[in-house]
């Protein structure tokens, strides 16, 4: 019977059959027939459909890791990485195989089944919002890659991660966790430590003999982290008006455009350390009925202050000794043009609601997911340079008019003999609408005059169906199919003529895709599990790539920061899992190939004010395809040591583009050719556990044509970082933590430098 499965997948590729598999609810657990190969914890049901690789994480990982903020609790995952620039940073955009840290559309992540994938744009600074809840809060991690089941919309292109919150005990309950952090930065003209600190904690009630439960929580964190920007001496016209010292002239960095060739490549100068303060409350209800039904409510509130005030400049005049700021220099008898710094201040308000009902009807289980997420302020004030920073005089103030999104699924599932039959519907609407004043104090906002505005929605609603079925000696064959309609509308740009506004709209647009799916999982011959996954997946574009363009340093949009005519992305997607345990130690190998059609390809670019921006264009054909190796062991080698490690080689490269055939056949930007993440658990003695963590990326190209590699600010690089941890838990309630990331101080960077050596100290109490 152990070969029913190479029958079975013989049988099913020798006829053409068509599948499919689609969007569903993220709360709904995974049956234990359905689930095979889940690397990690297998305590409890992981929480999204694992087709394709899938990784659960629980609590025993995550007291092995120094987390920060909640997406540190993922770092040592497979072929998975984190563009987190510092603690507290906004804009943390994982990467899961070949999707790179600026397509954050091609990752679903939900909150206890709500949506808070930021898919108002694809970039950078469209992360999860991840903030809705701390890392003392999450109960369990569930990873899966790829677009294998029908139950997620072209979104799961990259994967799908779920974040579940803890429940309360029955009873009253209480957490508490302390935690403060510093960092010790070189770079350049800097050096300087940068601290934090974090309160973060719940109260819980859970009635013993009755339906109600509800659970309470709160963090406040406060950091300053390195300047994310530096800013390099470009090229200048006319006479300098001062000769000048103090800059650091670095032949990795990339050549400014239209520096001269007897130019240096010079810093001068950089942002301003990041400022970031961060308050969080959350409140979670839950109802059981009985009939079975459980009903539960989720409010979050997320308030963030971010404070880029103190910019830095290294420049000396030569005679006076004054520092310079801005201007026309001379240094090392070449004129340059050194500008770029300002000042700049955001406020801004999150909320979170949500209603989920799961129960049974008419023999079926059914789970209905309701989710609202929007910010209702967004106050970004900046000044247009040095001096008008340190003046308090002219800036640009740039209002968010309440963006955010609308979700809501439904699934339905029952098992019907060898059946196990699901579907459901789903849908979304994303709006978001930007207006830009010019103002003449750029802190208090005073003399505000119009300049521009984009905006704009989109929406998707999709049907699916799945049919897991039991085909006899542990094999299982699931087959799906996915319809989704998908709308932009309602775009268009603001802009200022005669010191009125006119509005420029674009035409609406509609399309759809039909994607389906099939799994086919079980035993082979010598101990073997395996499964075997196929999908197609259409991603459409975002609002954001779609309508809203970025601005330069005065305040104009910047043309070619945007693109309405964006086709969406198409991929073809393969998966093939083995795994076998070795006495203590599991092994899961892994091979996954992606064809990519018309990719999104987002492109960075600097104006001559040093504005980093970016912009979107098609990519003909994009190639993904790879192999894993993951092992997992418990107890090896002597009792209480614990190892998870992972190996991964990927190639990714443009197969056609005929937009610039120049990139065929080069790795496609920011992903690396290998990937190496682990971690090392072991129990000292009763009350002390000590760990080690590594993170290794090769070296990546920066941009499509593979010009541009190095290990420097401006370039994405590769990283090789250790990080340590030592936990005392000194009484059945109190826990003490010290830890350092990066612990031999590697300089890496993501275009922006990542952080330096950091040590993190925490206390845990639980009541």
């Amino acid at each position: 019977m152990k070969t029913s499965l190479v029958a079975v997948a013989t049988a099913l590729f020798a006829t053409p059959s068509a599948h499919a598999a689609d969007l569903a609810d993220a709360a709904d657990t995974a049956d234990a027939a359905d689930t095979i190969i889940v690397v990690g914890q297998t305590d409890t049901p992981v929480t999204v459909v694992p087709r394709g690789l899938a990784i659960s994480l629980n609590q025993e990982n995550f007291d092995a890791i120094n987390a920060i903020n909640v997406e540190d609790l993922m770092k040592y995952t497979p072929n998975f990485f984190v563009r987190k620039r510092f603690a507290g940073d906004d804009n943390a955009v994982v990467a899961m195989r070949g999707a790179n840290t600026v397509q954050s559309a091609r990752t679903i992540v939900l909150v206890d089944g709500f949506v808070v994938s930021n898919f108002l744009g694809n970039r950078f600074d469209f992360p999860p919002k991840w903030n809705v809840v701390g890392p003392a809060e999450v109960r369990q991690f569930d990873i899966v890659y790829g677009p294998y089941s029908a139950r997620y919309n072209g979104h799961a292109m990259g994967g799908v991660i779920s974040v579940t919150t803890q429940t309360p005990r029955e009873g009253w309950s209480a957490t508490g966790t302390v935690q403060t952090m510093l960092m010790p930065f070189e770079e350049y003209g800097f050096d300087q430590t940068f601290r934090g600190y974090s309160v973060e904690g719940a109260l819980g009630y859970k009635q013993k003999d009755g339906p109600w439960s509800v659970r309470a929580s709160f963090r406040h964190f406060e950091n300053t982290g390195q300047s994310m920007t530096y800013n390099l001496l470009q090229r200048g016209t006319g006479t300098a008006t001062a000769t000048v010292t103090g800059a650091f002239v670095d032949p990795r960095l990339i050549r400014p455009t239209g520096l001269a060739t007897n130019a240096e490549t010079a810093v001068f100068g950089a942002a301003s350390p990041v400022d970031v303060t961060q308050d969080q409350a959350r409140l979670r209800i839950g109802y059981e009925t009985a009939g079975g039904w459980e009903i539960s409510a989720l409010g979050v509130l997320w308030q963030t202050r971010q404070d880029l005030t103190d910019p830095r400049s290294w420049l000396v005049n030569s005679v006076t000794g004054a520092p310079v700021y801005q201007g026309n220099v001379s240094f090392n008898g070449v004129t340059y043009n050194a500008s770029g710094l300002t000042m700049s201040a955001t406020r801004r308000t999150e909320y979170l609601a949500g209603l989920k009902l799961a129960g049974p009807l008419a023999g079926w289980d059914v789970a209905l997911n309701l989710s609202r997420f929007w910010i209702d302020k967004q106050d970004v004030r900046a000044s247009n340079d040095y001096l008008t920073g340190a003046a308090s005089g002219a800036g640009r103030l740039t209002l968010a008019n309440n963006p955010g999104w609308y979700t809501g699924a439904l699934s339905v599932e029952r098992r019907l003999g060898a059946h196990k039959l699901a579907w459901g519907a789903d849908a979304n609407q994303y709006a978001t609408s930007t207006d830009t004043y010019r103002v003449t104090n750029w802190r208090t906002a005073a003399g505000a005059t119009y300049a521009n505005s984009s905006y704009g929605k989109t929406s998707i609603w999709g049907l699916w169906a799945e049919d897991a079925i039991d085909l006899g000696a542990d094999v299982v064959l699931t087959a799906g199919l996915r319809y989704d309609r998908w709308r932009a509308f309602a775009g268009g740009l603001g802009t200022a003529v005669a010191g009125n506004r006119v509005d420029a709209r674009f035409a609406n647009r509609t399309d759809d895709a039909v994607s389906p799916k099939l799994s086919l999982q079980g035993p082979l011959p010598g101990g073997i599990e395996a499964q075997l996954s196929l999908g197609l997946a259409t991603r459409f574009p975002t609002v954001g790539e779609l309508f809203q363009g970025s601005q330069d340093t005065a305040g104009n949009l910047i043309a070619t920061s945007f693109n309405p005519f964006l086709r969406p992305e198409q991929s073809r997607d393969a998966s093939l899992l083995l795994r076998r345990a070795f006495g203590p130690v599991r092994a899961t190998a892994s091979l996954f190939f992606q064809d990519v059609k018309d990719a999104v390809f987002s492109f960075q670019g600097t104006l001559p004010d040093n504005t980093l921006f970016s912009g979107f264009q098609n990519v003909d054909l994009v190639r993904q395809y790879g192999a894993e190796l993951i092992l997992e062991g418990h107890d090896v080698l002597v009792k209480g040591l614990d190892v998870d490690a992972n190996l991964a080689w990927m190639s990714a490269k443009t197969r056609r583009n005929t937009a610039d055939p120049r990139a065929v056949g080069v790795q496609f930007p920011r992903i690396p050719a290998w990937r190496a993440n682990g971690n090392l658990r072991y129990r000292l003695a009763e009350p002390l556990r000590a760990s080690l963590g590594w993170r290794y990326g090769s070296r990546p190209n920066s941009d499509l044509l593979g010009l541009q590699r190095g290990r420097a600010f401006g370039h994405q690089s590769e990283y090789l970082l250790f990080d340590t941890r030592l936990s005392w838990a000194f009484t059945r309630q109190f826990e003490l933590s010290a830890g350092i990331d990066n612990l031999f101080n590697y300089r890496a960077y993501v275009a922006h430098p990542l952080p330096q050596r950091t040590l993190v100290v925490d206390l845990k109490a639980k009541l």
